[in-house]
């Protein structure tokens, strides 16, 4: 079956979203939602999951340079946990050092993007 996946690129404050689908394995940015509380946050995403039927999530993982985790990558991962438990979706992590900073975007949503390459990642490393 087609999945619909959302993808996730998390920050403290700007959460950066993607769309795309396992037939045409093409993303595209969808929102970039400020990350005000988690309750706000996980009702935003929660519109999309329901709007688009969203079946798989993919969440952005940052890393060191040299592989090691840090707190972000804690807090990544407790975010993807946290979103597996309330719309009982599965959550696929992707290695997302140096996507946002590599991002350019003359319009200046570079979380959407930087999620936007988190999901094309994941479509890289998936069979199609």
């Amino acid at each position: 079956p087609v999945q619909t996946i959302l993808a996730v690129d998390f920050g403290t404050k700007k959460i950066g979203l993607a769309l795309g689908n396992s037939l045409l394995r093409v993303a595209r940015p969808l929102k970039t939602i400020a990350h005000r509380s988690n309750d706000s946050t996980f009702q935003e995403i929660q519109q999309f999951i329901q709007a688009w039927e969203i079946t798989l999530l993919v969440v952005g993982l940052p890393r060191h340079p040299d592989g090691t985790a840090h707190a972000m990558t804690h807090r990544c991962t407790r975010l993807g946990n946290q979103l597996h438990g309330r719309f009982q979706l599965p959550v696929v992590w992707i290695d997302e050092r140096y996507t946002s900073a590599t991002v350019h975007d003359p319009q200046g949503d570079i979380d959407a993007q930087a999620a936007v390459m988190i999901l094309e990642q994941y479509f890289a490393s998936t069979p199609s």
